[in-house]
């Protein structure tokens, strides 16, 4: 069993930058794949971001790729989204998750076991 709360949202201008934090709690952690989600009002839910349990890999939705970043730090039992260069139409409710799957299926969110309560990120033009 995992728990995830995601902290860090809020109100930014564009071009601004926040870092969002998720801390689990459960022991089986670091053997899990940890991914960003967000889903913005009247839209579905979205991959954004995640990160094998070493940390070795990550992938990036194409929206995202070169102006967020994902890390996680296994000792804290935290993953982070480090989110630079902000845009309007990145406002959403981010949502972290935890899950086991395949390097083909990370952008599923069907694939992830459990999740955050979500986080508000708003971006004012």
């Amino acid at each position: 069993q995992v728990q995830l709360v995601e902290s860090g949202g809020g109100l930014v201008q564009a071009g601004g930058s926040l870092r969002l934090s998720c801390a689990a709690s459960g022991r089986t952690f670091t053997t899990y794949i940890l991914g960003w989600f967000r889903q913005a009002p009247g839209k579905e839910r979205e991959f954004v971001a995640a990160i094998s349990w070493s940390g070795g890999n990550t992938y990036y939705a194409d929206s995202v790729k070169g102006r967020f970043t994902i890390s996680r730090d296994n000792a804290k039992n935290t993953v982070y989204l480090q989110m630079n260069s902000l845009k309007p139409e990145d406002t959403a409710v981010y949502y972290c998750a935890a899950g086991r799957p395949s390097a083909r299926t990370v952008v599923t969110g069907s694939r992830y076991d459990y999740w955050g309560q979500g986080t508000q990120v708003t971006v004012s033009s």
